[in-house]
């Protein structure tokens, strides 16, 4: 099987990427409702830079989300993980964690002191995924969100770089 590979996003993904966030949008991972048919995957806050993508034969089957977590100056050696995206298709094929492993690696490259990252506390597969990463939890806000008819924790989860 083989490995996904991992690039910095182009603007030219646009298109494959908003595709792909309409086709996975679930309350298992999101806060807000499901986006506009024509909602554009790039922001102004999180442009073709802010995301690492991952590619198996030739076609984009994921990505990851990186900003930080304020814009306080002296919050600026964290960065924060925005957002996670895979692929039906092309999940248990290692594409989730190669974005996870590379957002990570990006970032102490980068200089930065730590990772950090917000998940729902019912999406477990996230949870397992980032904690074999070496995440952990640093906190929990006690049903923080109501989903789908169901109150729902939001769990902060960081990692130390240096």
């Amino acid at each position: 099987m083989p490995e996904p590979s991992i690039r910095t996003a182009r603007p030219e993904d646009e298109e494959q990427l908003r595709r792909l966030d309409h086709a996975i949008w679930s309350y298992v991972h999101a806060v807000t409702g499901p986006p506009a048919p024509d909602e554009p995957f790039f922001r102004d806050t999180a442009g073709p830079d802010d995301h690492l993508v991952a590619e198996l034969d030739g076609r984009v089957v994921g990505y990851i989300r990186l900003g930080f977590p304020t814009l306080v100056p002296s919050n600026s050696h964290v960065r924060h993980v925005r957002g996670l995206g895979v692929a039906e298709e092309a999940r248990g094929r290692g594409v989730g964690r190669a974005l996870v492993r590379a957002a990570v690696e990006e970032a102490r490259a980068g200089g930065f002191r730590r990772i950090t990252l917000r998940v729902l506390g019912h999406n477990t597969r996230a949870r397992a995924l980032y904690e074999s990463e070496g995440f952990v939890v640093e906190g929990v806000q006690p049903e923080e969100f109501f989903l789908d008819g169901t109150y729902v924790d939001d769990v902060m989860m960081g990692q130390k770089l240096v």
